[in-house]
């Protein structure tokens, strides 16, 4: 599964993992991107989890905010963010596991059912 990612991928991977361990510094995010060091493809869904919450920000909260003549502090670092995981998620590989691959079957398959109603 690993092989269409180059190892200095996995090595950039892991380097933001631990940025976002270290900056995040509490909660779920921080936890599972100390795993993503570890496993940095399997935790591939929380870099594209936090690009969607933080390129959601903009729009939803940072846009409002400036409307209405105020501001955030977090608007340069969500635009950082952003850019990195754009740079270093491998997008190939997204697009071939999480886009193209068929998904899990929903229901149990009849030769599974009748092997094991015979048993």
């Amino acid at each position: 599964m690993d092989e269409t990612v180059s190892i200095a991928r996995l090595y950039v991977l892991r380097g933001l993992y631990l940025l976002n361990f270290l900056l995040v510094g509490w909660g779920a995010l921080s936890l599972l991107s100390l795993l993503g060091i570890r496993y940095p493809i399997s935790m591939i869904p929380i870099l594209l989890l936090q690009l969607c919450y933080k390129a959601l920000w903009f729009p939803l909260a940072y846009f409002p905010l400036r409307a209405a003549g105020r501001s955030s502090d977090l608007e340069p670092g969500f635009l950082v963010a952003i850019a990195l995981d754009l740079i270093v998620i491998p997008w190939p590989y997204v697009l071939a596991n999480y886009l193209k691959k068929p998904g899990d079957r929903w229901k149990q398959s009849r030769n599974v059912t009748s092997a094991v109603s015979r048993g």
